[in-house]
């Protein structure tokens, strides 16, 4: 992996580096209120350039028959897709597509990892599959499209009655 790509991945400017307990050194974007919320969720980049993703699964993660909630698994999987993309993306993006499969039951305790890849980046479109585990077992598998974006400001608030 080239110097430019792997900065892109390491610095954006909302990136959190965890310092303590089982996800020491993993990193997480602070920005995602959303996926703070039903996360963690955390990745890193391994010695050989592939993205690694992972949380650990909570009772929180949990649906009525205590299994992880498949919303969960879909939320995780997104994740997994802009953590793949980050090295390509360098920018803001948002999903445009996104398609998936359930395999199997993640169970409370349990890590769920996720890899995925790019299997085509063009100037406006990122196109990813990937594939949620836990240990041998092969949970869910996903794909989507990323669309590149600009930020753009809110618009101003209107003071007009009309």
């Amino acid at each position: 992996m080239d110097d430019l790509t792997k900065s892109a991945f390491l610095n954006r400017p909302d990136l959190h580096v965890e310092t303590t307990g089982e996800f020491k050194g993993w990193r997480t974007w602070s920005r995602d209120n959303f996926e703070t919320h039903n996360g963690p969720f955390y990745h890193r980049m391994e010695d050989d350039g592939r993205i690694r993703c992972a949380f650990r699964v909570e009772s929180k993660h949990l649906n009525g028959t205590k299994n992880v909630h498949g919303g969960c698994f879909m939320s995780f999987a997104d994740y997994c897709l802009f953590a793949t993309a980050a090295p390509v993306l360098q920018g803001p993006g948002v999903t445009v597509s996104f398609a998936c499969e359930f395999l199997d039951a993640g169970r409370e305790g349990e890590l769920v990892e996720g890899f995925g890849e790019v299997t085509r980046a063009g100037s406006s479109m990122i196109f990813l599959r990937g594939l949620l585990t836990s240990g041998e077992r092969k949970l869910f598998t996903f794909s989507g499209t990323l669309k590149r974006v600009k930020w753009r400001s809110p618009p101003a608030a209107s003071n007009d009655a009309g």
